[in-house]
């Protein structure tokens, strides 16, 4: 399938980019390396294969949930742009 200038117009559309002429050019040659990489993998015969739910067998290695040391009021507003007393300050947002 060969992708249009107007087919990216359109998925630049949706995704509310506003895209250059030079850049519709590039990213036709983009998406259609990409329409082309997923046009190639539906050419290979996948029958006899298993469906897989994850590309590792076995069961996933997590850590135990264990709780940390906390932090001290002065730790935590360390980075903090602006502060008042021990807490953060931020912005009004309701008018």
């Amino acid at each position: 399938m060969k992708l249009t200038v107007e087919q990216v117009r359109h998925v630049a559309n949706l995704a509310r980019l506003e895209l250059s002429a030079a850049e519709e050019g590039r990213f036709v040659e983009r998406l259609q390396a990409v329409v082309d990489a997923v046009d190639a993998l539906s050419k290979i015969d996948t029958t006899g294969v298993p469906p897989m739910t994850a590309p590792v067998h076995g069961a996933p290695t997590t850590r135990a949930d264990e709780p940390g040391g906390m932090l001290t009021t002065d730790e935590a507003l360390a980075n903090a742009p602006q502060k008042v007393g021990t807490s953060f300050a931020i912005p009004r947002v309701i008018e």
